[in-house]
């Protein structure tokens, strides 16, 4: 190849033609034209402007040039949205005599997805100069030769197509032959030398001929053959060839040695100058590689490998030669049948990996190219899908096809999908070819996560710790990732006017469900509890369950005694006839357990007795009843130890003690229990209370003594100044102030005093109750004397002429040391207050 002048290069500037056709609007086809031989980076077309897209859009759809082997010649400026060389062009190389030569190949834009044919036309530039198979020739022609008889056929080959092609052959010199430029069918020019004028041999025995081959190009190329002929005695007869023009056809890929056509010649002369050699006359060198001429026989045999889709015909010329010099010359033209030897082959164009489940029916997944490289029925194909998917396959181009959605994709059911293409042309036998791509479906969140169960019910025991695991729940969601993860949470309710959540919480993660607090059976039964379930999808889904949760009783309470009362500072005496019979009802305990079930089961026992074989306890009601009939040996006073059991596990029980009285009158019954020994915490407790009683008052008395001091200075003073002064006087009278005898001035002060006595001075206090029924008797057994108290109380409080003070202070002020100690205290304060 030759490199092209830049003044040559100016001349074959680009010029772009632009055809654009819309296929689905999506589809748009372009065609420019461009010289071979040009320098890396030379401008082609402006692919932005003719298909009027912004260039700013060929890069952010990921514009590139995709399919055929002419990728590496031609790139893609995205920056610019121009189409640049990419590499050296040789068109004799890409297309050898094809003519128009094209570069075919696709522009891929995404976003949305737009597919543009390209067509670059490769224009020829003079660069190659014809070209003779051989650079000598050694021929031999008699003397008696006639002018116009055929030398030889010679042909010289030029790759450049058009006007840069063969164009015409001259020879040099022209005194004994000439030539005549004859065409072949399939256009080709060639050069047959004749004889045109008569030969001496003796004169000229050797000659040298110069054919000259040129083209038509600007500036024009030339080869040259040099012919050196021998003049040799006469053999006045050539070879003539059976036929003008051999005509054979031959399948491609055929065995080496496969005999294609026979070419037979004959010679009128006898002996040497009769025989005939074949050979050839003009091929190029690669032909000659494909054919083999036998040069006694004539036998044309295939010698290498035939391909249709390389060369479809073949001429090949063939010469005649006999010993004496004598030659003809002949055409063989091969037809190439094609034959079914290519696969179609599919080409991946553009492919997404991975579409979300809920892409609408028609998306596009992927764009394929199908080609065969065969031709007739053979280079058609069908293209197809497997079936039982929800995915169908559409001709958008030629040769190219778009595999889109054709149906509801499920990520849960089918994660993925082996779509495999299967390409088969209609060759006989048809050839096929699969091509299997990988399909991910990716995950929507179009699943809500799921409970095991709508409904669930769990114990737990109270008393419980808290942070105790109770229960737990479980949700699965048939989603995947983010979509799948399921967060459990607590739906606000209120249980016993408060938040759900201060008596129970879920774990987020794990869905365990755990006390906040310990819970009382007593006070809480039962507890429903409502989890959500939500998943991390964006929107998020959910769904909700309950969880009942029964608080299991335990045995925590023990039996609680509401009969008899026991209490501190009195005795409760039951009081039995001596007439009493078997079985008479002295009394009943009432006792009951807040627990349930079992453990309220109340059984009851007489544990102590001073006499046991006088009473009995029913287990089941409590009843104290006598067992045999009462006799005066029994003691007055029995006393009865009776336990209260429930039926828990461990058990619980309480005790009662129930004083009887064996008896039938009141004053026999406090001779016997006036020694029942005092609640010692009882008289302990009163101690103290009547002690800071007493600090109180000081401290109010001290006070009160201060002030009515200040009181009584303060009005002396206002008396003196009085006296001294000659204002008139006006007499004080103070309260309880009466004039006696009918004189004045005298003063009669009346002074009231009460004694405190009691029997012991070291009791501290005597209680009096009436009796709730006719044999039950309320004693404090501190008191003695108590009728003789009870009388001397009752006199004073009644009498009329008595201060309300004394009156009241003795009504409900205890009657010990220390209150009487008070009584003085504040009678004496009164009488303070009077003066």
């Amino acid at each position: 190849m030759h490199l092209i002048s830049r003044e040559h290069t100016v001349q074959w500037q680009v010029r772009a033609f632009i055809l654009v056709f819309l296929i689905e609007a999506t589809v748009c086809q372009i065609r420019y034209s461009v010289p071979e031989e040009m320098r890396k980076g030379s401008f082609v077309g402006n692919v932005a402007e003719d298909l009027g897209i912004d260039a700013k859009r060929l890069k952010s759809g990921g514009a590139r040039i995709v399919s055929g082997d002419s990728s590496e010649y031609i790139r893609l400026d995205v920056d610019k949205g121009i189409l640049v060389v990419g590499d050296r062009i040789d068109r004799e190389q890409l297309c050898g005599q094809t003519s128009p030569c094209s570069l075919n190949f696709e522009m891929i834009l995404t976003n949305p997805m737009q597919l543009h044919s390209v067509v670059v036309e490769v224009l020829d530039v003079n660069d190659n100069a014809p070209a003779f198979h051989e650079k000598e020739m050694h021929l031999e022609i008699l003397e008696s030769a006639l002018p116009g008889t055929e030398i030889l056929q010679v042909s010289a080959t030029d790759p450049d197509v058009g006007i840069n092609a063969l164009h015409d052959y001259t020879l040099q010199p022209k005194t004994h032959f000439n030539i005549k430029v004859l065409s072949s069918p399939n256009g080709h020019k060639y050069a047959q030398l004749y004889l045109s004028g008569a030969l001496d041999r003796e004169k000229e025995e050797k000659l040298l001929l110069t054919l000259t081959a040129v083209d038509g190009g600007e500036p024009q190329r030339s080869g040259t053959l040099k012919i050196h002929i021998t003049v040799r005695d006469t053999n006045d007869n050539a070879p003539v060839f059976t036929q003008s023009v051999f005509k054979a056809s031959v399948k491609e890929n055929v065995p080496k040695e496969t005999l294609v056509v026979r070419v037979s010649a004959t010679d009128a002369d006898e002996g040497m100058n009769g025989l005939v050699t074949y050979h050839f006359n003009r091929m190029s060198s690669s032909v000659a590689q494909l054919f083999h001429l036998d040069e006694n026989s004539g036998d044309l045999t295939v010698n290498g490998v035939i391909d249709y889709e390389e060369n479809k015909i073949y001429e090949i010329g063939v010469q005649a030669k006999d010993q004496g010099g004598q030659s003809t010359s002949t055409n063989v033209i091969i037809e190439v049948t094609d034959v079914n030897d290519n696969a179609p082959i599919i080409t991946l164009t553009s492919f997404s990996s991975a579409i979300a489940e809920d892409s609408p029916s028609g998306t596009t997944v992927a764009i394929i190219n199908v080609k065969d490289l065969d031709s007739g029925k053979n280079g058609k194909v069908d293209c197809s899908v497997n079936g039982n998917i929800p995915f169908a396959i559409h001709s958008s181009l030629k040769n190219y096809y778009t595999l889109v959605t054709n149906g509801v994709l499920d990520r849960e059911r089918n994660p993925d999908y082996n779509i495999t293409f299967t390409a088969v042309d209609e060759g006989s036998p048809p050839l096929s070819t699969n091509k299997t791509i990988t399909l991910r479906v990716s995950d929507v969140n179009d699943n809500a996560p799921v409970f095991e169960q709508s409904y669930y019910e769990a114990d737990i025991m109270e008393n419980n710790s808290p942070g105790l695991s109770v229960f737990s729940v479980k949700a699965q969601d048939s989603d995947s990732g983010q979509n799948a993860r399921v967060s459990y949470l607590l739906i606000d309710t209120e249980l016993n006017g408060n938040p759900i959540s201060t008596y129970i919480s879920v774990n987020a993660e794990s869905g365990v469900i755990e006390a906040v607090r310990s819970f009382d059976y007593e006070q809480i039964k039962t507890i429903n509890v409502f989890v959500k379930g939500q998943d991390g999808g964006s929107p998020p889904l959910s769904s909700n369950t309950t969880v009942k949760l029964n608080i299991r009783d335990q045995n925590d309470n023990p039996p609680q005694v509401l009969y008899p009362v026991q209490t501190g500072g009195s005795v409760v005496a039951e009081m039995v006839p001596r007439s009493a019979d078997v079985g008479y009802l002295v009394t009943k305990v009432v006792a009951v357990d807040v627990d349930s079930g079992q453990n309220a089961w109340l059984s009851y026992k007489l544990q102590k007795a001073t006499d046991r074989a006088l009473f009995e306890v029913g287990s089941q009601n409590g009843e104290i009843r006598t067992i045999r009939q009462v006799s005066d040996k029994d003691a007055v006073k029995q006393r009865l130890s009776v336990i209260v059991e429930d039926n828990g596990q461990p058990s619980r029980s309480a005790t009662v003690i129930v004083n009887v009285a064996v008896a039938d009158s009141f004053p026999e019954v406090l001779s016997e229990f006036s020694d029942f020994p005092h609640d010692k915490e009882y008289n302990d407790n009163l101690t103290f209370y009547l002690v800071l009683a007493l600090a109180v008052v000081s401290f109010l008395f001290i006070t009160c003594l201060v002030v009515i001091i200040s009181v009584k200075i303060y009005r002396w003073r206002q008396s003196r100044i009085l006296y001294h002064s000659n204002l008139p006087v006006i007499p004080y009278y103070p309260p309880r102030y009466s004039d006696t005898l009918g004189t004045t001035g005298t003063l009669q002060h009346v002074y009231n005093y009460e004694v405190c006595r009691t029997t012991d001075s070291r009791k501290s206090d005597c209680k009096f109750g009436r009796a709730g029924s006719q044999n039950v008797l309320i004693m404090d057994p501190s008191c003695s004397g108590t009728m003789q108290r009870m009388q001397s109380e009752k006199s004073i409080l009644d009498e009329p002429d008595s201060p309300l003070e004394v009156r009241l202070f003795d009504k409900f002020i205890p009657t010990t040391n220390y209150a009487c100690f008070f009584q003085r205290f504040i009678l004496l304060f009164g009488l303070i207050c009077n003066k």
